[in-house]
């Protein structure tokens, strides 16, 4: 099965990937864990990301893709994986959609979570004080947000084109919204 979960940060796309994953047994491939181990590798790409992200910014489409295209290439993906953080951007949904299409494949279903900014930005100011994400300032995150949607929003709209979007409301708990994960999915 290959998926894509979207939503706005903070909104529970990587807790509930790694369980949809597992209830697969697929990969979930986070961009933000691939970025982070660049990070903590201290290599170009990692002070490339810093930079971006502390500022509240995205990676750039060549960057994101090139490692997508790399971690899919891998043979934990043949039989499926489910995307986290990517696509971002319309761009970004043209190369994957034509990546998968150079292997005989397309996207299987697409999740949305759906969930309100006020709760999303309440999220994220909690996770800052839990884990010590430098990244996640108020200021930082609502621009996070906007930006999301106006970049990352509108995406929903081109994979219910394509007829795979399913809307999942992401309020509640965890339990509660992957069983209407998998419902949707059914």
């Amino acid at each position: 099965m290959r998926l894509l979960i979207l939503g706005p940060p903070g909104a529970g796309k990587g807790t509930q990937a790694a369980r949809i994953a597992e209830h697969y047994g697929i990969p979930a491939i986070s961009t933000g864990d691939i970025f982070r181990s660049h990070i903590k590798a201290g290599t170009d790409l990692g002070q490339q990301v810093i930079a971006i992200t502390s500022a509240g910014g995205y990676v750039s489409d060549d960057i994101t893709n090139a490692l997508v295209d790399d971690r899919l290439a891998q043979a934990d993906c043949a039989p499926g994986f489910l995307l986290d953080g990517y696509p971002r951007t319309a761009a970004q949904v043209e190369h994957l959609d034509a990546h998968l299409a150079a292997t005989g494949h397309a996207l299987d279903a697409v999740i949305e979570l759906v969930v309100d900014d006020e709760v999303v930005v309440a999220r994220l100011l909690k996770r800052a004080e839990t884990e010590g994400r430098a990244d996640d300032t108020e200021e930082v995150i609502r621009d996070r947000m906007a930006i999301y949607h106006r970049e990352t929003s509108p995406l929903a709209a081109i994979y219910a084109d394509h007829g795979v979007l399913r809307e999942v409301d992401g309020l509640g708990e965890v339990d509660e919204v992957f069983d209407r994960i998998i419902a949707a999915l059914s």
